[in-house]
């Protein structure tokens, strides 16, 4: 996958394990690869956590877990 983005190309990236951002590639060097947001700013992130579609985004967000009924946090039974 990281052979097909390019410089100036959109792709998608997880913040926080939460949120799925679309930002532009202004650069690579090596393995890293610099983003940048649609406001400002950007960052260097690995090649593994660019994604070239929101659903392939959305394939990699952690699932949680169905929690049934009321636990109190005191209950440590």
């Amino acid at each position: 996958m990281q052979d097909k983005v390019e410089i100036g190309s959109r792709v998608f990236i997880i913040e926080s394990n939460r949120i799925i951002t679309e930002v532009v590639v202004s650069g690579r060097k090596g393995d890293f690869y610099i983003v940048r947001f649609p406001g400002q700013g950007g960052i260097s992130v690995r090649g593994s956590r660019l994604f070239l579609t929101r659903e392939e985004a959305e394939a990699h967000l952690p699932v949680k877990p169905i929690q049934k009924g009321f636990r109190s946090p005191y209950d440590y039974h």
